[in-house]
């Protein structure tokens, strides 16, 4: 496939070649293109004229949006009004050509400009789309807007979250934003799915997430305890709901520390070890988990009274001799400084920043992410590349067609 390559892009990255044509905004859809970018597909992003409004959710990192930072690295955007005939032959052009075409727009939207994934697919047989959207495309609240704390809380995702008491108080929201990271993982997912499988069959086919379904599947085991164990888990703040001990504890010194017994073996480890009370080995409250978390407050209250009388270098070298599990309750500025944490450079506005890599690595990964584009940067040169129609050379297995 005809591209011009940003000098930042490695021709080795698996997904060379790729064309993703963006019809996005916000978050979910944006993270999944980035993803595809990193791995080196060319994506066009198209925005509206005055900018995905994630560009204007705050100006933490040189004046830009940290949200535009972290999910648009890499791609090429395009400021188009879809309601304007031209810009829409423009928009037809690209996903003509396109291996992937991506879409979160408000329910309906793309159907009534003509570009429903199944009008696509019988114009492109071959086309990837991916439609994100808030509830899916059938059911009662499929129109409705869903952001992601709408979905947290209509997902029961909050109902689970938080500290323990009644009240809407107590519900805790989930302090990023997991619903539409989730959902554009899935999306990911979904489009290297079916990638493969058109690199056996030739054909192209529709991949269609929602976050309320994506938030959902996060509830399986909330859901079958409720369902079917007749009892839906409390909310425990900094604690599991049915382990025990499986939480928060502070040391004498102030210092939070998070820890978990997953089995009698690590159990009695953690008696005789760290809390130095062999004792409770013999006693029923403590004597399988199920009993732990029945006696809960017996249990944990004694862990507590044991941390606080330590500081905590006392208690992480007893925890370390016991091969306990530990963790510590960190901030953003101790995660900032975390030895474990891996960052890659990148440019903004002429300065180099760090930001958290891709979680995965690989052999073709590289030290630093291309910038996130300004508003039409490319616009000319797309329009000058797409001024005609063009059908694609299949170097990719995956040419539209």
């Amino acid at each position: 496939m005809s591209r011009t390559e940003p000098p930042t892009f490695s021709t080795a990255r698996p997904l060379h070649g790729l064309l993703v044509v963006a019809l996005e905004q916000a978050v979910a859809a944006p993270y999944c293109s980035s993803r595809l970018a990193d791995a080196g597909a060319r994506v066009i992003k198209i925005e509206r004229r005055e900018g995905d409004f994630a560009r204007g959710y705050d100006r933490a990192v040189h004046g830009e949006s940290s949200y535009w930072v972290w999910i648009n690295r890499g791609k090429e955007s395009i400021a188009l009004d879809v309601k304007d005939a031209q810009d829409l032959a423009l928009l037809q052009r690209l996903i003509a050509r396109a291996d992937v075409f991506i879409q979160n727009l408000a329910p309906g939207a793309t159907e009534r400009l003509g570009l429903g994934s199944a009008a696509l697919r019988q114009q492109h047989p071959r086309l990837i789309t991916c439609d994100i959207s808030g509830y899916g495309d059938d059911g009662p609240l499929m129109g409705m807007k869903a952001y992601d704390l709408l979905v947290q809380a209509e997902s029961g995702l909050v109902a689970v979250s938080g500290a323990a008491g009644e009240g809407v108080e107590s519900l805790g929201r989930i302090g990023v934003s997991l619903c539409d990271i989730n959902a554009g993982m899935n999306a990911l997912i979904g489009i290297q799915q079916a990638l493969l499988q058109r690199a056996r069959t030739g054909q192209g086919s529709a991949v269609k997430v929602s976050l309320f379904g994506s938030a959902a599947e996060l509830m399986s085991v909330p859901y079958l305890q409720a369902r079917y164990g007749g009892q839906a888990p409390r909310r425990v703040g900094l604690k599991h709901p049915t382990i025990a001990p499986y939480g928060a504890f502070t040391c004498a010194d102030g210092r939070d520390i998070v820890i978990s017994i997953q089995n009698e073996r690590e159990w009695a480890d953690f008696c005789r070890g760290v809390l130095q009370r062999p004792d409770l080995l013999q006693d029923p409250r403590c004597a399988d988990n199920a009993a732990r978390v029945a006696h809960r407050d017996f249990v944990d209250g004694t862990v507590a009274e044991v941390f606080d009388a330590l500081p905590s270098g006392e208690v992480v070298d007893r925890l370390t001799a016991m091969q306990t599990a530990f963790g510590n309750v960190n901030s953003v500025d101790d995660l900032i400084a975390h030895p474990q944490l891996r960052t890659r450079r990148m440019p903004v506005h002429g300065h180099m920043v760090a930001v958290p890599a891709a979680p995965w690595g690989q052999d073709w990964d590289t030290d630093s992410y291309p910038e996130a584009p300004a508003l039409d940067a490319q616009g000319d040169a797309i329009r000058a590349e797409f001024s005609e129609p063009h059908r694609p050379t299949d170097v990719f297995g995956t040419g539209a067609g």
